[in-house]
This record gives C-alpha cells, sequence and structure tokens, in this order.
C-alpha cells in the first residue's frame, strides 16, 4: 500500500506540474420536507503542485465585478458608494488543502465576520470492488462516513489526484462522483481543464481572515443561529444615531433587529439539509 501511495504521489506531481481546472456540478437539496425543490450549480476544482481550491466559479465572477467597481467608485471619492453583487447562488465558502499533507481550510463568514477554518477530521475510506462508467472515465466504488451522512464516491486511477469536491480526498484517484445516502447532496465532475491560469480567488472578504478550529466555529454557528441579530444590536448599541433608509423610508433599528430575527427563524427551517448535517446538531 505504502508503494502504491508514493507512485500514486509521483505521478500526481508530474500531473499537476501545471494548473488543472475540474468543473463539478454540485445538486443539492436544502429543504428536506421539499425534496422536489432541486437546487444544481457549477463549482471548480483547482489543482496546482502546491494544493487545492474548490469553490464557486460564478462567484468569483460576480466578486471580481463587484470589487473593481468599488475601488472604481473610491478612487473618484464618489460620497455615494453603490455595490451590486450579482451572485444570485448559495455556495459562498472557499475550501483550500495544501499539498501533500492535504491539511484542509474552509473560508466562510458568520454575522459579516470572515473565518478560516482549520479541519483535521480524516476520511477512512472502504475501497470496493464495484466500477461504473461515470461520464467518460471507468471509476471504481468507495464508502465513508463523513459530516453526520454516509456517502458514496467514484474515482478514477486515470487521473491520479487524491483530491476531489469539497473537502473530499484521500482515495487513488481523483473523486469523479461523489453522493451522500439519501442522494440529496451530489457531486458529478462534468469537464476537465488543462493550463488555465491561475485564478486570485477573492472569495476572502478581507485579507486576514480570523483563524479557527472546526469546534470553535461550531460554537460560534450555534451562539448566531440561537441570536442571529447580535452583531447587529452590538452595532446600534455603538452607534446611537445610526439609520437606514429602506425604500424610501427611515427604518429604526429596532425594526431593523426584528427584521433579523424574523429572516433568520425562517431561513433556519427552510435550509435544515445542511450538506455537513452534523453542524445542525449541537
Amino acid at each position: 500500500m505504502k508503494i502504491l501511495h508514493l507512485i500514486i504521489l509521483l505521478l500526481t506531481a508530474n500531473l499537476i506540474a501545471q494548473n488543472q481546472r475540474f468543473i463539478y456540478e454540485y445538486k443539492f437539496v436544502q429543504d428536506s420536507t421539499n425534496r422536489q425543490d432541486v437546487k444544481s450549480e457549477l463549482l471548480v476544482l483547482d489543482l496546482n503542485n502546491s494544493g487545492s481550491k474548490f469553490y464557486s466559479y460564478e462567484k468569483y465572477r460576480a466578486d471580481s465585478v463587484m470589487y473593481a467597481e468599488l475601488k472604481k467608485q473610491v478612487a473618484a471619492q464618489s460620497n455615494n458608494i453603490l455595490v451590486n453583487n450579482t451572485y444570485k447562488g448559495s455556495i459562498r465558502y472557499l475550501v483550500e488543502k495544501s499539498y501533500p499533507d492535504f491539511k484542509t481550510f474552509i473560508y466562510n463568514y458568520i454575522a459579516g465576520d470572515d473565518y478560516k477554518i482549520s479541519d483535521d477530521r480524516k476520511m477512512n475510506w472502504k475501497i470496493l470492488p464495484a466500477t461504473e462508467t461515470v461520464g467518460t472515465f471507468k471509476t471504481q466504488k468507495a464508502e465513508t462516513e463523513m459530516y453526520g451522512r454516509k456517502w458514496t464516491a467514484w474515482f478514477t486511477p486515470e487521473i491520479p489526484v487524491q483530491d476531489g469536491p469539497y473537502k473530499f480526498y484521500g482515495l487513488p484517484g481523483l473523486i469523479v462522483k461523489i453522493q451522500d445516502k439519501t442522494e440529496s447532496h451530489v457531486f458529478e465532475l462534468k469537464g476537465v481543464r488543462k493550463d488555465v491560469a491561475p485564478t486570485d480567488t477573492t472569495h476572502k472578504r478581507t485579507e486576514k481572515p480570523v483563524e479557527i478550529t472546526q469546534a470553535q466555529y461550531k460554537k460560534l454557528f450555534w451562539e448566531n443561529r440561537k441570536d442571529p441579530a447580535k452583531s447587529l444590536r452590538l452595532m446600534i448599541s455603538e452607534n446611537p444615531t445610526f439609520k437606514v433608509i429602506k425604500d424610501g423610508v427611515e427604518v429604526s433599528g429596532e425594526q431593523m433587529i426584528r427584521e433579523r430575527e424574523k429572516t433568520a427563524k425562517e431561513n433556519q427551517k427552510k435550509f435544515n439539509n445542511a450538506l455537513e448535517l452534523d453542524l445542525l446538531k449541537e
């Protein structure tokens, strides 16, 4: 097995000497009580010899346009800064893995604050003899339990990269398809591009996000879930003259807090089927 992994590493180093992009379709159900409402987004896995990034390319493009326009307005010393984010999707995180140790980080935010979350949970795979053709690739089956779900993956030795979509990695070949037991979260490879120019992902809204562990992130997640207006309440208390004009009407701080709490409760009811299901269990 050690020899096999050494061969894989040598092949991988040769394969990703130049940047490559793997394009995945991600189909997911956010509300387990409405399984007919299936969302779909295209995500990309960018690889180079130092590691990988997994993110929504549409969000990257929207962020690039938004930040370019913001810089232009700031340079013009405009008194009215107007920012229009055209991205309407759901995937706002960025996953980074480093090679060869596969240290994994996910960039995300809670209540307006950016975090770089380290995740050192190990994946224990059971490789099975079953094979299947997925797209144009001959793949082999593997199973694991992660994030409160049972997963079935199909990997291909044709692409000797021990990586895959989201945080998944550790198989002797690229993960071409992976889905949970309920089939409410499915990633499937749809395209491959070689020699792509490096992408400067601007998902990290601050240059220095707060670095925390997965356990610390879960604690913050639940604090925000129980009190979604906490940061807004603090901001208003520190700025008593703070005003917001909505549709031409001045909105009080108390009203903003009530609206934030109402919206959060509605979202919690609808978004009850997170990929990391164990995050929803305190």
